[in-house]
């Protein structure tokens, strides 16, 4: 019971010290780890080293994973893109391995840890900002070597009382028992970076054999597919291609390390010399995943294809940028609500083309499919859940400004729905300008086009609308029209106005909250300083 619980307080406090690692090292780099995977991932051999590098500095395949499903499902990078990125985030997760068996078992560095712990505690509550976060990421480093440490000192324990030779035998069904067990520490554990830590301890401590540890680190590796699997329950069609592509990848790594295990452990084992059996394992993981990155990527277009085929994209929804788990990443899901915007933008002004070109409503949608009213709906509540920290001054223009433009969206749908005749050549003016937006416009990549053509509409049709209401007035004045007549005509005069104006002004916000892009003509003051006067645009002030 002692030796179980000294083990189990290792495994805990390596997994504390991997947690806080890689959270203080996420907060402290802020959107430096994010902006750098999504710049130099551009394409799948960049996207593989990115995702090795990046998974071997916050240690967390899952971090990277996470990051890459907010990318793709923020239209930021394309699937083929990200599958590089998940082939580098598995072999940059066998870094640990080398962390444990070259320093941690090699060289007593329990001792010297605690001084570490202490220096990075005193940091994080003395610290502010990237020092306090780095003293986290200090203890959690400080925290791994305490728990290799502690582990050693149970499997030290553990191995008086059991022999190896005890452990299923060099025989199919043994092997496939030792895999099994490999993916229930790791399914356990919630971590496949502490069960190999725990597997290569083991060996050391003499516990487990070779080719024993070698094949619960196989199934270690092929353990992360069920929480991949368990994650992507209810998501989107991103998520759901990226948790595919990353448990085939597994799959497939952890069949050609079984396939080929006597001489990879063979080679392993000539590499590093004999009596380096930690190190060994060590390199056999790197090895096999290197080899499944070796066979996969040369056909990573085919393979991205082929699970693009397996979860097809059922309907092409306004909001499928948008998901939950975006919100833990401003940025990311603050340029997906961009995005969206843009898609409900387009979707809105070619209704408004068929509306003011004479049809009576906007054509319906097929069936099933997402309206732009409900999809605003959704953006609407996805940004307010997003929390933009204080001095992002760009991240908050762009936040706002999506938000702003949401507001203008959500106007512009109400007047498009009502009924009523419409003057005709102010009508072909907006017409014109709308169509002109929609067929510049780049959904795909969420490119938003100028928002002048449809300033000078607006601009034009309000002079216009000023004008012909004066001339109604006079008229019904002089009794050459009815109240009603001039009631009818004005109120398709405020419709077409108030169409115009609120489709300039969410262009012009769409244009804004662009990343890199403080240029476009018109102040914001205009939205906050009228209020509720831009429900009855006639009444607002027009620059």
């Amino acid at each position: 019971m002692a030796v179980a619980a000294v083990i189990l307080g290792g495994v805990g406090i390596f997994l504390t010290g991997m947690i806080l690692l890689t959270d203080g090292l996420k907060a402290a780099a802020g959107d430096s780890l994010r902006s750098g995977l999504q710049r130099f991932a551009r394409t799948p051999a960049r996207g593989l080293a990115s995702g090795t590098a990046i998974t071997a500095l916050v240690q967390s395949s899952s971090a990277t994973t996470l990051t890459t499903i907010g990318f793709v499902s923020a239209g930021l990078l394309t699937f083929p893109q990200a599958v590089g990125v998940i082939f580098g985030a598995n072999l940059g997760t066998t870094s640990t391995g080398w962390i444990v068996s070259v320093l941690g078992l090699r060289v007593s560095v329990g001792a010297m840890a605690l001084p570490v712990v202490g220096a990075g505690a005193l940091m994080r509550l003395l610290g502010r900002g990237r020092v306090a976060h780095g003293g986290m990421a200090l203890v959690g480093f400080g925290l791994i070597f305490v728990g290799i440490d502690t582990l050693q000192v149970g499997m030290e324990g553990l191995a008086e009382r059991i022999d190896p030779a005890s452990f299923p035998g060099d025989t199919l069904p043994g092997k496939a028992l030792l895999v099994l067990l490999g993916v229930v520490m790791t399914v356990v554990m919630q971590s496949s970076s502490a069960a190999v830590a725990t597997a290569l301890t083991a060996l050391h401590a003499g516990s487990v054999g070779f080719e024993q540890a070698a094949l619960l680190v196989v199934g270690q590796n092929m353990g992360t597919t069920v929480k991949a699997a368990l994650a992507s329950i209810g998501g989107t069609v991103p998520v759901r291609r990226t948790a595919v592509a990353h448990i085939l990848f597994n799959l497939a790594t952890g069949a050609l390390a079984l396939a080929l295990l006597p001489l990879l452990l063979a080679g392993s084992l000539w590499v590093v010399g004999p009596g380096e059996e930690v190190v060994a394992v060590a390199l056999f993981h790197s090895a096999f995943n290197l080899l499944g990155v070796a066979v996969l990527f040369p056909v990573i277009g085919p393979f991205a294809g082929w699970v693009e085929r397996l979860v097809p994209e059922t309907e092409r929804q306004l909001t499928r940028n948008l998901h939950k788990s975006l919100v833990e990443i401003p940025s990311v899901a603050v340029e997906a609500g961009r995005r969206t915007a843009v898609a409900i933008a387009a979707e809105l002004f070619r209704q408004g083309e068929g509306r003011v070109g004479g049809r009576k409503a906007p054509e319906p949608g097929p069936p099933g499919r997402e309206t732009a009213g409900e999809a605003l709906v959704r953006l609407r509540s996805f940004l307010t859940e997003i929390h933009t920290a204080s001095g992002e001054e760009e991240q908050f223009r762009r936040h706002l400004s999506t938000l702003h433009a949401t507001d203008h969206l959500e106007r512009f749908r109400r007047t498009l729905k009502e009924e009523g005749p419409m003057d005709a050549e102010l009508a072909r003016r907006l017409r014109e300008a709308l169509v002109g937006w929609v067929r510049e416009v780049d959904v795909e990549e969420g490119r938003a086009p100028s928002a002048d053509p449809l300033a000078r509409a607006s601009e034009g049709i309000a002079r216009s609308r000023k004008e012909r209401r004066a001339q109604l007035l006079e008229e019904g004045v002089v009794g050459r029209l009815d109240p009603e007549a001039i009631r009818v005509e004005v109120d398709g005069l405020l419709r077409l106005d108030s169409m115009a104006y609120h489709a300039w002004r969410a262009a012009h916000h769409l244009r804004r909250a662009a990343p890199g892009n403080d240029d476009e003509a018109g102040a914001d003051h205009e939205d906050g300083a009228n209020g509720d006067e831009l429900l009855s645009p006639a009444s607002a002030p027009r620059p």
